[in-house]
């Protein structure tokens, strides 16, 4: 089992950056897909980001593409998403999410096992 822990949401202008992290708890992490996923007001959960077990493929959402990256180090057990030039349409809580073990980083939520408890991203206009 893995425990996911958020952190680095917050409030920003649009155009500005943040960085979200995720500490993983679990000598198992390296061997899972992890991704990032949001929820805004009113509307279903979405994916954004993903990275394979390896850290050798990466997959996003056509809205996030060149703006958002993922990364992982499972030495440290931690996987990160860098999100500049942020837009208002951003304004969502992001978790973190670990995905099936051995695989290509999917975009699929039901893929998606374990999960953190969220942090929010606001982005004014």
């Amino acid at each position: 089992q893995v425990q996911l822990v958020e952190s680095g949401g917050g409030l920003v202008q649009a155009g500005g950056s943040l960085r979200l992290s995720c500490a993983a708890s679990g000598r198992a992490f390296r061997i899972y897909v992890m991704g990032w996923l949001r929820q805004a007001p009113g509307k279903e959960r979405e994916f954004v980001a993903a990275i394979s077990w390896s850290g050798g493929s990466t997959n996003y959402a056509d809205s996030v593409k060149g703006r958002f990256t993922i990364s992982r180090d499972n030495a440290k057990n931690t996987v990160t998403l860098q999100m500049n030039s942020l837009k208002p349409e951003d304004t969502a809580v992001y978790y973190c999410a670990a995905g099936p073990p051995y695989s290509a980083a999917t975009s699929r939520l039901d893929s998606y096992n374990y999960w953190g408890q969220g942090t929010q991203v606001t982005v004014s206009s």
